[in-house]
């Protein structure tokens, strides 16, 4: 980096803080004093007003709120879908509708659980009723 182009730089540096109002005291003398007796900080402090000027005209425009789903509304019609995958079954369901159908089914088998006599979701068998036979059929033969 030559010479130049470093004082250059700091010639703009303690300008913009010139004009920014970040120098106070003596130093904000100095750079006053150099504006009005060096022609080229004079030359540096008018371009920098006049950039300030054009700048300061400019309007910061700002995005619709529904900027970036109108684009990827867009970029997802013309290209029928090469850019974004299919939709997966989340992005068309609610989050919230998910969880309501999820804990829905968890009350639901815990109150057949509850309600079971065995407490599982298996049915309750009944065992054949034994016949009251004679005791020979009760007691093994040896």
């Amino acid at each position: 980096m030559s010479d130049d182009t470093t004082e250059e730089d700091e010639i703009v540096a303690k300008l913009s803080d010139y004009l920014d109002g970040a120098l106070k005291g003596a130093e904000r003398d100095d750079v006053a004093a150099k504006i009005e007796g060096d022609d080229v900080w004079k030359r540096a402090h008018a371009e920098l007003v006049e950039t300030r000027k054009a700048l300061s005209g400019l309007r910061k425009a700002h995005a619709p709120p529904s900027f970036a789903q109108d684009v990827t509304s867009t970029i997802h019609t013309r290209s029928a879908g090469r850019f974004f995958g299919r939709r997966t079954f989340g992005d068309r369901v609610p989050f919230g509708a998910l969880v309501a159908i999820a804990v829905l089914g968890l009350v639901v088998i815990a109150y057949f659980m509850w309600a079971s006599q065995t407490g599982s979701l298996e049915g309750h068998r009944e065992r054949a009723p034994r016949s009251s036979g004679s005791a020979e059929s009760v007691v093994p033969k040896p």
